[in-house]
């Protein structure tokens, strides 16, 4: 029986491709001639979901960088790096934590490498975007809900 069930699940990447991308300079080429470069990054990553059809799921991760110095933005990147899944026979949690942590973990170095080579192209020293733990960030994202969701229950 239990082999039966773990015969009918099924994960696979159908495409992984770019859905949008942007590049900003606003200071440009004014930020060149500047000597030190230690700008602040903010970085900002969220993952959206779409059923396509019936296992089909479009999975996008977004990530913004913004580089400042001085109040004013260096740079601008923000990336829609997307993937079609195939997936069939999970659900509930294990279906959430395929969506929200095991498809962005999949994209994440296709954005990682677009992103670099942007920001390089134009014309900023090499920018390394340090590795993501999309786990904890899915399970934060649930025990944040679950709160959200108790404070909810408790007003009404």
């Amino acid at each position: 029986m239990a082999e039966e069930q773990a015969a009918e699940k099924h994960l696979s990447i159908g495409k992984i491709y770019l859905k949008d991308f942007s590049f900003e300079s606003p200071q440009a080429p004014r930020v060149f001639r500047q000597n030190d470069w230690k700008p602040q990054t903010d970085l900002n990553l969220r993952s959206s979901h779409t059923v396509v059809e019936d296992d089909h799921h479009e999975i996008v991760l977004t990530v913004t960088i913004e580089a400042k110095a001085e109040d004013r933005t260096l740079f601008l990147v923000e990336l829609q790096q997307a993937g079609l899944f195939q997936i069939s026979g999970y659900e509930g949690d294990e279906l959430g934590a395929i969506i929200g942590s095991f498809c962005p973990n999949i994209l994440f170095p296709y954005a990682r490498e677009s992103i670099a080579s942007l920001i390089q192209k134009g014309g900023f020293p090499e920018f390394v975007l340090q590795p993501i733990n999309f786990d904890a960030l899915y399970l934060q994202s649930q025990q944040q809900r679950a709160t959200e969701q108790v404070a909810d229950a408790e007003k009404h």
